[in-house]
C-alpha cells in the first residue's frame, strides 16, 4: 500500500522495451525470423502520407 510513511522510493523509473518481454522462442519471434513480410509495405503505401497525416483506417 502506499502511504506518506512507506519507505518505497516513487520516483523511479524503468525503461522497458517490447523485446525484453518476449521471450526468445516465443511462436511470433520464430514466425519473424520464418516469414518474409517487407511486401506489405508496398501493398499499403497508397493508404498513407509522406507528409505526415494520420494513417486511414481500411477496415471502415
Amino acid at each position: 500500500m502506499l502511504s506518506k510513511n512507506n519507505p518505497i522510493q516513487r520516483d523511479q523509473l524503468e525503461m522497458v522495451t517490447l523485446d525484453q518481454l518476449v521471450p526468445q522462442d516465443h511462436l511470433v519471434r520464430k514466425m519473424e525470423a520464418a516469414l518474409d513480410f517487407s511486401f506489405i509495405y508496398d501493398l499499403v503505401k497508397d493508404v498513407y502520407s509522406e507528409v505526415g497525416r494520420p494513417a486511414l483506417t481500411l477496415l471502415s
